[in-house]
């Protein structure tokens, strides 16, 4: 199959891309405050590793059956990387709230103790990430994203 017509790829891009563009205008709607930033972050609703993965199997499905055998792994594999969206990321960005917290805290414990102040200035750590992973409405959101662009941009292939 030639690059430019491989439709299961072009369609996780494209779910990819849509999901990363509509992440900015949603997050304004939410919250008043323009952030274009978001189109290059994790996290964040849409999820585009749930929409890639799941244009990518409805992609698949559609070019060789959903009986075939690259369907089914396909789809076990979309499967897994929704679930770690959902578990080891989100909890992962749940560590990094905490420990930037605990960072914060003994920082300001140090700047407060008696003659620490006289010390010279120490370099400023940087926070750790915190949004990582995805909410389960944000996963489905971003399924639901991926199989509609697949359905949609299925007639120009």
């Amino acid at each position: 199959m030639d690059l430019l017509d491989n439709f299961p790829l072009w369609s996780a891009l494209l779910a990819i891309i849509f999901a990363q563009a509509v992440k900015i205008p949603i997050h304004f709607i939410a919250t008043k405050e323009w952030k274009p930033g978001l189109f290059l972050s994790t996290g964040g609703m849409p999820s585009s590793h749930s929409a890639a993965v799941t244009a990518v199997t409805t992609g698949i499905g559609m070019e060789h059956g959903l009986s075939s055998g690259v369907f089914a792994i396909s789809c076990v594999f979309s499967i897994i990387i929704m679930f770690d969206a959902t578990g080891v990321r989100r909890q992962t960005g749940e560590h990094a709230i905490l420990l930037n917290t605990l960072v914060k805290d003994f920082n300001y414990f140090i700047s407060e103790a008696k003659g620490w102040s006289k010390k010279g200035e120490y370099e400023k750590q940087k926070e750790l990430k915190e949004l990582l992973g995805h909410q389960p409405i944000e996963v489905f959101f971003g399924a639901i994203t991926g199989l509609l662009l697949a359905f949609l941009i299925y007639p120009i292939f």
